[in-house]
């Protein structure tokens, strides 16, 4: 029975990363759910990357998931961390030296994406996982954890988006968004993509294949 309550837990996902702010904002839902959303980590024995703070939202879920036994990694650049990290830090800290360099290593370490509540850095951290998977640069789960309607202008924009044609049909199902941490969680864990990116990959073969040429 053990084993059997062992396997229901597992996910597909590995390592989940999550763009949350480095305050903890005024509502305290934010705050819960920041918890809880670390304890379904925990239970579903997936680890955590995340913007290497140890303060507001960052400091809450990365503090939770720790204690809970799972392996912790901030990315960070080092012109952040005196502002960011205060006292002792959680879990493997890797510095950086860009902002461009910490949203491609935590993409790169991560097999899926969730955005808490934050504020500019969030929301450009979450537009750009958006923006690189329509592109087909990953074919990751990307969501939004709309705690207390947060995000509804932000969905409501997109959605504004798609009308006008700005955006496709097929891309606006990249954001998978739900109200709280287990029912997001669950929706992430069926998620398939139904855009068409560039394949980006193929993209840069052929790129390289022509300067080869050219070369020649």
């Amino acid at each position: 029975m053990e084993n059997q309550q062992q396997i229901a837990k597992e996910s597909r996902f590995r390592r989940i990363c999550v763009f949350c702010g480095s305050s903890a904002g005024k509502n305290p839902s934010y705050q819960l759910a920041a918890v809880q959303l670390g304890k379904e980590l925990v239970e579903k024995h997936i680890d955590l990357v995340y913007g290497g703070g140890s303060i507001g939202l960052m400091g809450q879920i990365s503090q939770v998931v720790y204690d809970g036994g799972r392996h912790v990694l901030g990315v960070i650049p080092t012109t952040l961390m005196p502002r960011e990290i205060t006292g002792e830090s959680v879990g493997e800290i890797r510095a950086v030296s860009s902002m461009h360099q910490r949203k491609a290593e935590m993409a790169r370490q991560a097999d899926a994406f969730i955005a808490l509540p934050g504020g500019y850095g969030t929301l450009e951290e979450l537009l750009e996982m958006i923006t690189w998977a329509q592109l087909g640069i990953h074919d990751k789960p990307v969501g939004l954890l709309n705690v207390d309607g947060y995000y509804n202008s932000l969905l409501s924009f997109i959605d504004k988006a798609v009308d006008e044609g700005f955006i496709d049909l097929a891309a606006r199902h990249i954001i998978v968004s739900a109200e709280t941490p287990c029912e997001l969680m669950c929706k992430l864990e069926e998620y398939a993509p139904e855009h068409s990116g560039l394949s980006w990959e193929m993209e840069q073969q052929l790129e390289y294949k022509a300067k080869s040429d050219i070369a020649r």
